[in-house]
């Protein structure tokens, strides 16, 4: 982490403070070094931030291509070393963006990811897509779940005066089966559950979507 990140860290953390009721469990759980992706279901935009000052080291995001597409915004994202990914992109695109992904793990730094593809603005989990399971699966790197809670109650202007709790969930490090060559689509919907169950074991039962059967 650099000496400015670890300033805005610093800063952002008691403001965050201030305007929620924020509590993170199972710190414990994250691997102090090494390569490790990071997989959270997504409900609002402050996830990120709140994931970045919840944890004890830097994580590189994957982001959709859209948020750089604004100067002030683009500066941010890249001064936080976050990456474009094109959702609708040619083949092309998305190898850029794997390849940028695969450079951060060899490096052993900590690749975040959300893997339903966008937000659930009613804080229930979306069916997950495959590429951080297949990511972690090919690279032979552990993956960290996180269940993040409450960031649906940031709605209007009242949410300021109310303080709503908001819960980041760390769960234990986790590995998929490692894989070699192409993989069919009954293998990656098979590492997607497994990814997307451990996420879900992290939230309560009325926020799992449709991986309900999951967890407890």
């Amino acid at each position: 982490m650099t000496l400015s990140q670890r300033i805005v860290i610093a800063l952002i953390k008691p403001l965050a403070k201030i305007f929620v009721s924020w509590k993170v469990k199972g710190t414990e759980n994250v691997p102090l070094d090494g390569p490790l992706v990071v997989v959270a279901n997504h409900v609002h935009l402050i996830d990120p931030i709140l994931l970045s000052v919840s944890f004890p080291r830097w994580i590189n995001f994957m982001a959709k291509r859209e948020l750089f597409s604004r100067p002030f915004l683009s500066i941010i994202m890249r001064w936080a070393r976050a990456f474009p990914v094109h959702r609708q992109g040619a083949s092309k695109q998305r190898r850029e963006a794997l390849q940028h992904a695969k450079r951060i793990l060899s490096q052993g730094s900590v690749l975040g990811m959300f893997p339903e593809g966008r937000r659930s603005r009613e804080g229930k989990l979306l069916m997950g897509k495959a590429g951080a399971a297949v990511i972690a699966a090919k690279m032979d790197t552990p993956l960290l779940p996180v269940g993040i809670t409450g960031t649906d109650k940031l709605k209007g202007i009242s949410w300021l005066w109310k303080r709503p709790n908001i819960v980041i969930h760390i769960g234990q490090p986790f590995e998929l089966p490692s894989t070699d060559g192409r993989l069919n689509r009954s293998q990656m919907k098979l590492l997607t559950n497994l990814m997307m169950g451990e996420i879900a074991a992290l939230l309560p039962w009325e926020n799992r979507g449709g991986y309900q059967n999951h967890g407890d």
